[in-house]
């Protein structure tokens, strides 16, 4: 029984290898249309869950883990910016601010009838926009493609004061969340989550220690 990431995210990808695991990717043909009157968080379940199930319906026999990561200010949410005239406006609201990004994890195999979705959320309190840092970043162009326009295991880190919660939920894949999804269904894990999070081996991950 093989372990199917439903995700073409390089980051996704690079962290599940992080828990030892063999496991190939096939990339849902889902696409994510936010529903009118839904949560942030609740939107982040539901295209988690729809990405594995998509997957999971061709490929039955598997376990297939789908994730989706969305952020949320003022109770609304922020995707991926459209240009960078956009990401200026999102980095301009998330300055000297607090938000939250949510990662949901779902883990599905339709032989086993397992379809189970859960979430991790994580409060990012970003810097204020001092010394043309935002404009800088701007520059770089790593903003594009990125859910709030930043990327915190990157450039984007610099912008970061501090983090409350799992690093790995902000980059796009909370591990210790996926570690007990897969437990939960039998799955084995060799892997010592605890000394994993304590190595942190991951860009930026040993600069934003909780």
């Amino acid at each position: 029984m093989q372990l199917v990431l439903a995700s073409a995210s390089p980051r996704r990808q690079e962290l599940l290898a992080l828990l030892g695991l063999s496991f190939e990717v096939c990339t849902s043909e889902f696409r994510e249309h936010p529903m009118a009157g839904w949560s942030p968080l609740e939107q982040a379940k539901h295209f988690a869950r729809e990405k594995a199930r998509s997957v999971a319906q061709v490929r039955p026999q598997d376990f297939v883990l789908g994730s989706d990561t969305v952020i949320e200010l003022d109770g609304q949410l922020l995707g991926k910016p459209l240009d960078l005239v956009d990401a200026r406006t999102m980095l301009s609201r998330l300055a000297g601010r607090c938000h939250h990004v949510h990662t949901a994890v779902s883990i599905c195999c339709y032989e086993q009838g397992i379809d189970r979705v859960e979430v991790d959320t994580t409060c990012v309190i970003m810097k204020a926009d001092v010394d043309c840092a935002y404009s800088r970043y701007l520059a770089s162009q790593e903003s594009l493609g990125k859910a709030g326009a930043y990327a915190i295991q990157g450039l984007g880190g610099d912008l970061v004061e501090r983090i409350g919660g799992d690093y790995t939920t902000v980059v796009g894949l909370p591990l210790k969340l996926v570690a007990r999804l897969l437990q939960s269904v039998g799955y084995p894990i060799s892997v010592d989550i605890e000394e994993l999070y304590h190595r942190k081996p991951y860009a930026n991950w040993s600069r934003f220690a909780v």
